[in-house]
Formats: structure tokens, C-alpha cells, sequence
């Protein structure tokens, strides 16, 4: 996972071009009202250029090349630094309501992690967390992540931690910009699920990151942000590029490996306009749809009759073995239908280490 190890130099002062032209002026040995005759400008004028009181056009900055020798782009570019320079330093007031979205952030976490400097004045840290999730104010960020039309809004862990739902989502959205994949495609992606279904008995979890950057899909691991409750989620970057994003909620494989067969499927089967998000609820048709099939790809339907007569761990392995998944995947599977209680068969399960990209 990328941090962030440096900032932009930006003082807490501002310098206007006017000192440049005052130190250019000396060398030339020319007072401003001289300038002021060889440019056409008023005395004045070029004084409030000097203190930075008034702009340099890019009129008056061929101007200034011409009297100078110094390329008008160097006086642009010191104009545009200057009053960028301005804007940034002015003091952002923050009103109430800004105050209350900033509290219904995780900003400590995002700090500890990274996205965040460890900047205390409630301001800058403001215009901070705009740029961490690329918006330009507020209303904007409630238009993105608050508005009506994404169906990840149906999740119940939305509903009561919204802040920390879509700061854990911007992180897995960073993080997949930097991911390079092929191009999308159905049929491949189908085939690579089929290896990694088998990868789950004795591989690493962390080679589905390569195995499906070759069908087009982008697989990013997010560390879970306190209070998320996210197992994973599904969306499309574009048309020809999708993304699933898995969390570190739930440490054992059952529910890892179920986790990313449903985002998978959601991949497969459904729209490439909505954002899925698992917090382990199933409250609609396509999340159900899900369910039932990273189910039936783990242990298919034509095995699944043989659940009931499995009595002991030793049944449980053999019965893994056969179909070529992982023991924990068919305890998770005994739990989930009721045929064993929870307090069974957790020796078979595996922790997995999910290694940060």
C-alpha cells in the first residue's frame, strides 16, 4: 500500500513576482519610474506590481521580457505561483456543518495510515481531506459519496458508519489506479476463477492479485478502517477494467474465499454502473444472487447432498480433498446451513496473510 512520504513545498508565505523584478531592477541599474516610462505604465501601476497589490498581465509579462531579458513565461509562472500562493495561505473558516463532517471521519486512522498529514489546524486539514477524495468542496463530496444512485447505499454498514464506509472505499479506489491489468474479459476471468478455486486447498491467497490482472480485473487488499464492518466490494473504472476490493475483516479462509467468489460474481452477473459492498447483509436479489454463487462454485450443487453425512474433521478433509477445496471452505459451508454449530471444526480453518500492495 502506498503512503505518503512527502508534501509539496508550500510556505506559509507568499512571495510576489515584484521581488523578482525589484532584484532585476537593481542589476539593471533602472529605478521603476524608468520602468515605468519604457513599459507605458503608470508609476503607481508598476509600484502595486512590486508589492503585489496589482497582477502581471500576459500582456505586461512580454512586456517585462522585453525590458528584462527575462522569458515572459518565467513572469507567468511567478503570477500564477503568487496568487495560488495567496489563496492557499488565507485562513479557511470553517463553519458548523464542516466541523461535523470532518468529525464523522475516521482522520486519525487515515493519519496513522498515511492518506492524511498529521496537520492539527482544523483548515488545512480540511482542504486535506478534499484532496483525498478529489473533490473540490464539501457539497461536492456529498454529491459523490451521499448521493442517491450508487447501491452500495443499501448496505446496512453504510447506513450507520458512512465516513468510514467511503474512506476505506477512496483507499481501495486509490490504491487500484495504480494497478496495471488487461483488458476485461468474461471468458478468461471464468477460467482464472477455476484456478484460483483450486488455489485455495494449498496456494497463497495473494497470487489472485496477478491471476486476475490477466482477465482484466483488479484485485486491491485494504486493511479493514475501525467500524467499517466491509468484507469487500465490487465496482468497474471503466468499461474494460473491474475492481475488487477485499478487506483484512475476517482472518481465517472460509469467509475470505467466499468473500471473493461474491465479489466476483458480482463482477460476472451484474451492472458495471453500481458499486457493491459486503458487510456480510443479504438484503437484496443481487446479493443473494451473489451468494448463491461463490456457494455453488466453493462446492457444487452436485456435491452438496453429501454435506449431511459428514460427522468429524476427518470426514470434512476427505470430502475437501475430493472436490479440490480447502477443509476450512466446507466448515464455513456446514456452519453457514446449520449442520455443525460454530463451535466446530475451527482447527480446519486457515489464517491468511494478506500481503499490502
Amino acid at each position: 500500500m502506498s503512503q505518503i512520504e512527502s508534501h509539496p513545498f508550500r510556505p506559509d508565505y507568499v512571495i510576489p513576482p515584484g521581488e523578482t523584478l525589484r532584484d532585476r531592477l537593481a542589476e539593471m541599474n533602472l529605478s521603476q519610474a524608468e520602468l515605468a516610462a519604457r513599459a507605458g505604465l503608470s508609476t503607481k501601476h508598476v509600484n502595486q506590481i512590486m508589492q503585489g497589490i496589482a497582477p502581471i498581465t500576459l500582456e505586461t509579462a512580454i512586456v517585462l521580457d522585453r525590458i528584462t531579458g527575462i522569458p515572459a513565461r518565467v513572469w507567468n509562472r511567478r503570477e500564477a505561483d503568487y496568487r495560488e500562493g495567496l489563496l492557499r495561505a488565507k485562513p479557511r473558516v470553517l463553519s458548523a456543518e464542516d466541523e461535523q463532517w470532518l468529525t464523522s471521519l475516521p482522520i486519525k486512522e487515515l493519519q496513522k495510515r498515511g492518506k492524511l498529514p498529521g496537520d492539527r489546524d482544523r483548515g488545512r486539514l480540511f482542504e486535506a481531506v478534499l484532496t483525498f477524495f478529489g473533490v473540490a468542496d464539501r457539497e461536492a463530496w456529498e454529491r459523490i459519496w451521499r448521493g442517491p444512485v450508487a447501491s452500495f447505499r443499501r448496505s446496512q454498514a453504510y447506513a450507520s458508519h458512512p465516513g468510514t464506509v467511503v474512506s476505506w472505499l477512496r483507499i481501495a479506489q486509490t490504491e487500484a489506479q495504480q494497478a496495471k491489468v488487461a483488458p476485461y474479459s468474461a471468458s478468461l476471468f471464468r477460467k482464472v476463477l477455476r484456478e484460483i478455486r483450486s488455489l485455495t486447498a494449498h496456494g497463497d491467497a495473494n497470487r489472485i492479485v496477478e491471476m486476475c490482472a490477466t482477465a482484466g480485473v483488479v484485485v486491491v487488499f485494504v486493511p479493514e478502517v475501525k467500524g467499517c464492518r466491509i468484507s469487500g466490494a465490487t465496482w468497474w473504472a471503466s468499461p474494460s477494467r473491474a475492481v475488487i476490493a477485499l478487506s483484512d475483516r475476517y482472518k481465517k479462509d472460509d469467509h475470505f474465499w467466499f468473500t471473493f467468489f461474491h465479489e466476483a460474481a458480482h463482477v460476472l452477473l451484474h451492472s458495471k454502473k453500481e458499486t457493491f459492498v459486503d458487510d456480510g447483509t443479504d438484503n437484496d436479489m443481487l446479493e443473494d444472487e451473489a451468494n448463491g454463487f461463490a456457494a455453488d462454485f466453493l462446492i457444487p450443487p452436485d456435491s452438496t447432498s453429501r454435506l449431511t453425512r459428514l460427522a468429524s474433521d476427518h470426514d470434512v478433509e476427505a470430502f475437501a480433498r475430493e472436490i479440490g477445496i480447502a477443509p476450512g471452505i466446507v466448515v464455513g459451508r456446514l456452519q453457514h446451513d446449520g449442520l455443525w454449530g460454530w463451535n466446530r471444526g475451527h482447527s480446519l480453518k486457515r489464517g491468511l496473510h494478506i500481503v499490502e500492495e
